[in-house]
């Protein structure tokens, strides 16, 4: 791989072309023992020849009277051809009129040497060109190649991109775009430092290039995305799709095994997204956003995989990005309601959840699962959670108001990220105090996923709150990965039986002996339980006969606005 470095310290090469032997001898005399790699050639068409072979020469130096072909056709020739225009060229001449200087200049020389030769001279003049070459050469790979990495850049990459649809055009043959991110590389740099989030980057681009084959290209795109152009597919759109998925899952199997990045193991995985094309049916920008849109799916499905383009991805993506704008305006705009649905015991309202609700002011109501995943997404999850736990304790307040509804509870649902906040318990000891309510009449719902990692912190957290009298629900019980060994160390106070148990109770054993289980299990621990989801007399009177007295469910009342739910709790009276 060419960087940087091998340009600057490589050994050059030049090429003495004169017929005179005593003439050659000097200058590799003087050259070899000055560090340079010398060729010579006597003739015209010699020098042709290995002016073109690889590795070509990185100066030329060339003696003007000679038989055959003198100096200035072969500096024509030289000019002439697309493989060594770019060499330099100094002139070794016993002519000193200025009109021979100026000839050579013309043709495209960039210097000349007057016999008798002077070593001094020669080797400053030597030296000159060899360090302008180099300079160059260090610029035009600068200029199309990552530094850090050593593959093509951007630059280079769109230029391949553009010979690529030109062939294609011709040949009718399948290109396809390959758009790659990896996955939470932030953390990364966050975590380990900069320098092996470096190191990471430099193995991915090792380990991609080893996946392609040979005419194909890879470029460090920006950050942590990479592109890869695979060229000369079949022409046959299924085919080609195959040729382009079975290379891009090549890539992920590399890029999935592990890395050691100093005296760090670690795993990484990229998310891909994917388009195939043909000729000039999409323009470079057209196609750029096609792979990258279809990478952005692989991020929405769940990381780690390989999408491939379709126009619906573009449609979808459009929408959301609407809806995200939208719902950062929500919160400006105060467009978030809550709505109360009632808990039961013994046929009396002793309390409700607070569920978040949308009032959107073109689309109406909008419920939380259309927009909750979203907000987790995006960064709005907690402040929208400090939102309904304040809203929720300013209602508790207004309660406290009454000697009818001072006694009420009311259940708030707290999301993982809420929950995971260093000063999540001081935030809600705040608000508590701030809006001045009774502690015991606020309950937090939390599901078994915000346990997973660490329980211990959980636990101290939670330690905290319930001293002062706050209740701990454990939201869709059952539904986790760890229900009994949570159980038993979490200061709860509640089980909620998730609703998807409670709704076939009547139709599906199984169903209803892990009800069974649960009420049973959670009364020697001495929690109580509620069960959500229930809509019928008959799921009621199998609770209530297995000894589950709290319930919550359309039987009773669907969530509803403030008012309604304060009318409700009238009628029950």
């Amino acid at each position: 791989m060419t960087t940087l470095k091998t340009i600057e310290h490589s050994q050059a090469t030049i090429l003495v072309v004169d017929d005179s032997r005593l003439t050659q001898e000097l200058l590799v005399t003087l050259l070899s023992s000055s560090g340079y790699h010398v060729k010579v050639a006597s003739n015209g068409a010699r020098a042709l020849k290995i002016a073109q072979k690889q590795p070509q020469p990185d100066l030329i130096l060339l003696d003007i009277n000679m038989p055959d072909m003198d100096g200035y056709e072969i500096c024509r020739q030289l000019q002439k051809s697309p493989l060594t225009n770019n060499i330099p060229i100094i002139f070794i001449t016993g002519e000193t009129t200025h009109d021979s200087e100026s000839y050579a200049l013309q043709l495209g020389a960039v210097d000349y040497i007057t016999k008798p030769i002077s070593s001094v001279i020669t080797l400053l003049r030597v030296a000159n060109q060899i360090s302008l070459k180099r300079s160059a050469s260090a610029l035009k790979y600068a200029a199309h190649y990552d530094a850090l990495t050593g593959i093509p850049n951007r630059a280079l990459l769109l230029d391949r991109l553009k010979l690529a649809i030109a062939s294609s055009h011709r040949s009718h043959r399948k290109v396809a775009l390959l758009f790659i991110d990896l996955d939470k590389f932030k953390a990364v740099n966050d975590i380990l430092g900069h320098n092996i989030g470096d190191l990471l980057l430099q193995q991915v681009a090792l380990r991609i290039e080893s996946c392609i084959r040979e005419g194909d290209s890879v470029a460090r795109f920006g950050g942590d995305e990479f592109i890869v152009m695979l060229e000369d597919l079949s022409e046959d759109w299924q085919e080609a799709g195959a040729q382009t998925s079975a290379i891009a899952h090549k890539i992920l199997g590399a890029l999935n095994q592990e890395y050691q990045l100093n005296s760090h193991k670690y795993f990484n995985t990229p998310s891909i997204g994917a388009t195939v094309f043909t000729g000039h049916e999409y323009s470079i920008n057209e196609l750029l956003k096609q792979a990258d849109i279809a990478m952005y799916q692989s991020k929405l499905t769940g990381r780690n995989k390989l999408s491939i383009y379709d126009p619906k991805m573009q449609a979808d993506i459009a929408a959301r990005t609407l809806l995200e704008s939208e719902l950062r305006q929500a919160l400006v705009n105060k467009e978030f309601t809550l709505y109360y649905q009632a808990q039961i015991f013994n046929d009396q309202v002793t309390g409700a959840e607070a569920l978040i609700r949308w009032q959107h002011p073109t689309h109406g109501l909008v419920l939380p699962q259309y927009f909750i995943h979203l907000a987790e997404t995006i960064g709005l999850i907690i402040p929208i959670g400090n939102w309904v736990l304040e809203t929720a304790c300013a209602q508790l307040n207004s309660w406290s108001q009454h000697s009818a509804t001072q006694d009420l509870k009311l259940a708030v649902n707290i999301s993982v990220h809420q929950f995971q906040q260093v000063d999540f318990a001081e935030q809600v000891l705040d608000t508590i105090e701030s809006y001045g309510i009774n502690p015991e009449n606020l309950k937090l719902e939390l599901t078994e996923s915000l346990f997973l990692n660490d329980i211990d912190s959980s636990i101290i957290k939670m330690n905290k709150l319930r001293k002062v009298g706050v209740h701990f629900s454990m939201d869709d019980f059952g539904t986790g990965y760890s229900s009994l060994s949570n159980l038993k160390k979490l200061p709860i106070d509640q089980v909620k039986i998730d609703k998807s148990f409670v709704h076939d109770i009547s139709s599906d054993p199984d169903d209803a002996i892990i009800i069974q289980t649960i009420i049973a299990m959670t009364k020697k621990m001495g929690l109580s339980v509620i069960a959500e989801g229930v809509e019928t007399e008959l799921q009621r009177e199998f609770l209530e006969n297995g000894d589950c007295l709290f319930f919550q469910g359309y039987l009773f009342s669907k969530p509803v606005p403030i008012e309604q739910f304060e009318a409700l709790l009238t009628a029950k009276k």
